[in-house]
């Protein structure tokens, strides 16, 4: 999910497991173990000179249960042999930290594993993404009572037994809310099931995940052999059916078996792709895993990608939202969202 949502999570972590002795600086570790994994996106520009390898190592090893185990071990160690000097001495011990920098190292991918996105959590031995898809990378409903709560938190004495009551308040309400959310990703799918019944298109597979911001306005794509089918639908709709199926061609003017980044990129969105040429050596890479910013238009998704071919492979231009369009987006998915 979103870094403040990763942060608040760690935070929680590093309270859960140390707050009692060292208080809000539990908060301050918890936090850093719950941001490393999403340091990735840093150290893929430095580790691949190439725009696409730097994108997919995002979630990858760094989001992984290993990664968790083996990084808990190393921070623990050297937390404790700083921490554990002087005043502090015996006041935390080496299992202490351990455990705190493995739960806020831990819960960021398992977290992660709940949205559209995916994580390699089975890396390096398995590239098998993770993907629960019922709840949205960003969603303050999540997000803000769990953070609220952690600040009430922070104004306590360490020792004042309010303070395990805001934790233990902090992740019942998120965790009540992620429940809920997997119970509403289950109608969805029950939902979208009948509609696609009812519509007679002939599909092979579907995805349905929540709209950005909420999970009451829902974005599904069912796949033929030659199309893909999608549609909205918002649990606040008149009639509880997916509707106005908008259909998309299987644009390939890339091919997977020209291009192993064609295969990779293919991967990444769940086979769920079109790519289009867009002028002299530029193709536009779609991740229809996503909605459209353009209803009427096919090669609009929101999250799409301009390739060229370099040096016999393919790269990518540094990914810009176009901002306009994105506002645009955002006001139809709200009056979608009001129901039909």
């Amino acid at each position: 999910m979103d870094s403040l949502t990763q942060i608040v999570l760690g935070a929680a972590c590093g309270e859960a497991i140390l707050g009692k002795k060292i208080g809000n600086k539990a908060l301050m570790f918890g936090a850093i173990g719950g941001t490393i994994p999403d340091l990735d996106v840093y150290f893929g520009n430095i580790v691949y000179n190439h725009e696409i390898d730097a994108m997919l190592f995002h979630r990858g090893f760094m989001h992984s249960i290993l990664f968790s185990v083996l990084v808990a071990f190393i921070l623990g160690w050297c937390i404790f042999r700083l921490y554990n000097s002087g005043k502090r001495i015996d006041a935390t011990t080496l299992k202490d930290w351990i455990l705190l920098f493995f739960w806020s190292l831990f819960t960021h991918p398992i977290l992660d594993c709940f949205t559209p996105y995916g994580t390699q959590l089975f890396a390096p031995f398995s590239n098998y993404r993770v993907a629960f898809n019922n709840i949205a990378v960003v969603d303050p409903l999540y997000t803000l009572p769990f953070l609220i709560c952690m600040i009430v938190l922070m104004f306590l004495n360490r020792k004042n037994k309010k303070r395990r009551f805001w934790l233990k308040l902090g992740i019942g309400i998120s965790s009540v809310y992620m429940i809920l959310t997997v119970v509403n990703k289950f109608y969805i799918d029950t939902i979208f099931r009948k509609s696609i019944a009812e519509s007679d298109l002939k599909t092979t597979r579907f995805n349905t995940q929540p709209s950005i911001f909420n999970n009451v306005l829902w974005y599904a794509i069912a796949e033929s052999e030659s199309s893909y089918y999608v549609s909205y639908y918002s649990l606040l709709d008149t009639k509880n059916r997916f509707i106005n199926f908008v259909e998309l061609p299987k644009q390939r003017d890339l091919k997977p078996e020209d291009f192993d980044d064609v295969k990779n990129l293919a991967w990444f969105s769940s086979q769920y792709y079109s790519v289009y040429k867009i002028g002299d050596n530029q193709y536009q890479y779609n991740d229809l895993r996503y909605p459209l910013l353009d209803g009427n238009n096919p090669n609009s998704s929101v999250f799409s990608m301009v390739l060229y071919k370099e040096n016999n492979r393919l790269n990518m231009k540094p990914f810009k939202p176009r901002r306009n369009n994105f506002n645009k987006a955002i006001s139809n998915l709200w009056v979608r969202l009001k129901g039909i």
